[in-house]
C-alpha cells in the first residue's frame, strides 16, 4: 500500500485545520504511520484509501486541537493601530498563524489555501471547520464526511451551514487575483522595486485605499493605505533604503522574500516573508511574517549580496 503520493494534499488539510504547516507535516507523518500500521485491517469496500487516510488526519487532528487557543492575525485581535511608531514588540507568547510553503508541495486548489480564509477557518470550532474542509475544498460527499467523523448525514449538513455563515465576510476567493496572473506578477514586481528602492509614495500608489499591513509576531496592524506608507517611512528610517528582495508564493498568493541591508561590503540578511492579496491590479493586504520559525518553511538563504548570490548562512 503506497500512502506517500497523499502526503502532500494531506499537509494541505491538516495545514487548513490548525494553521501550522509545520505542525501540520508533522500530523501527517503520524496520520500515515497509523494508516500503516493498521493496513491489514482496511476494508476496500467500506472506502477509498484516500477517504480512509481522510478519517485517520481528521482524527489525529481533532485531537491535537482539543483545549488548543486558535491561530490568528493580528487583525483578528483587535481593532487597527493609528499610531505609526508604536513599539514594535513581538508577542511570541501567541501561536501565529503561519504561511504555507507553496513550493514544498504540489496542492491543487491553493486559492483554498489564502491566508484570510484559513485564519477565518481558525475562529470556527474545530468539528465545523473539518466539515467546512471536508465538503467544500476537499468535496467528500456528506455521507463520507459523516463516516469520516463518525456521525449523521444532517448534523453534517448542520454544520456546514453554520460554518457557511460565519465565514460569509471573508470573501468571494475569485476576487482574488491568482499568483501566475500576469497582473499579479506585475503589481508585485512593481512593488517590488519600490520597496526594494525605499520609495513609499511610490508604494502607496500601488495600495487599495483600504490596505491592510500586519507583521506577526508584531501584534500591531494598520489599515488604509496613508497609515500604511506612514509605517513604511518609518521602517526605512530605521533600516535603511537599499532593500532586496525575491519573488515567489505562498497560500497560493504572491509572495516577496525581503532582505535588509548590512552594513557596507556586508550581505543583505533575511528580514522577513511579505505574502500579498492582490486585487484588481493593487496590493488589498501585506502579511508580513518575520518570526524565523515561519520562514524556516521556505528554505531561503540567511543571506545574499547585492549581485543577488547567497551570503553565508
Amino acid at each position: 500500500m503506497d500512502l506517500e503520493p497523499y502526503r502532500g494534499e494531506l499537509v494541505a488539510y491538516c495545514y487548513r485545520m490548525v494553521g501550522s504547516f509545520h505542525e501540520a507535516e508533522d500530523l501527517v507523518q503520524e496520520t500515515l504511520l497509523r494508516a500503516w500500521k493498521a493496513r491489514d485491517r482496511y476494508d476496500a469496500g467500506r472506502a477509498s484509501v484516500r477517504t480512509w487516510l481522510y478519517r485517520i488526519a481528521t482524527n489525529v487532528c481533532l485531537t491535537a486541537l482539543e483545549g488548543r487557543a486558535r491561530r490568528p492575525l493580528p487583525s483578528g485581535l483587535g481593532a487597527p493601530s493609528d499610531d505609526p511608531g508604536a513599539p514594535l514588540t513581538p508577542a511570541f507568547d501567541i501561536p501565529w498563524l503561519q504561511p504555507f510553503p507553496d513550493s514544498r508541495y504540489d496542492v491543487e486548489a491553493r486559492a483554498d489555501l489564502r491566508l484570510a480564509l484559513v485564519a477565518a477557518m481558525q475562529v470556527l470550532p474545530a468539528r465545523q471547520r473539518a466539515v467546512l474542509v471536508l465538503r467544500e475544498v476537499l468535496e467528500f460527499s456528506a455521507a463520507e464526511v459523516a463516516e469520516q467523523l463518525q456521525t449523521t448525514v444532517a448534523a453534517v449538513n448542520s454544520a456546514l451551514q453554520r460554518a457557511r455563515v460565519a465565514l460569509a465576510g471573508v470573501g468571494d476567493p475569485g476576487e482574488v487575483t491568482e499568483p501566475d496572473d500576469a497582473g499579479a506578477r506585475e503589481a508585485v514586481g512593481r512593488y517590488a522595486r519600490a520597496f526594494e528602492a525605499g520609495d513609499v509614495p511610490g508604494l502607496v500608489r500601488l495600495l487599495t485605499h483600504d490596505a491592510i499591513l500586519e507583521m506577526p509576531p508584531v501584534p500591531l496592524w494598520y489599515r488604509g493605505s496613508g497609515e500604511y506608507g506612514l509605517f513604511m517611512e518609518r521602517v526605512f528610517a530605521m533600516r535603511g533604503t537599499d532593500w532586496l528582495s525575491r519573488p515567489l508564493t505562498a497560500n497560493g498568493q504572491p509572495a516577496l522574500a525581503a532582505y535588509a541591508p548590512g552594513a557596507e561590503g556586508e550581505p543583505h540578511r533575511l528580514h522577513s516573508l511579505q505574502v500579498f492579496t492582490v486585487t484588481s491590479g493593487l496590493v488589498a493586504r501585506n502579511v508580513v511574517f518575520a518570526d524565523p520559525r515561519a520562514l524556516d518553511a521556505f528554505d531561503l538563504p540567511r543571506e545574499i549580496f547585492s549581485d543577488g548570490f547567497p551570503g553565508g548562512r
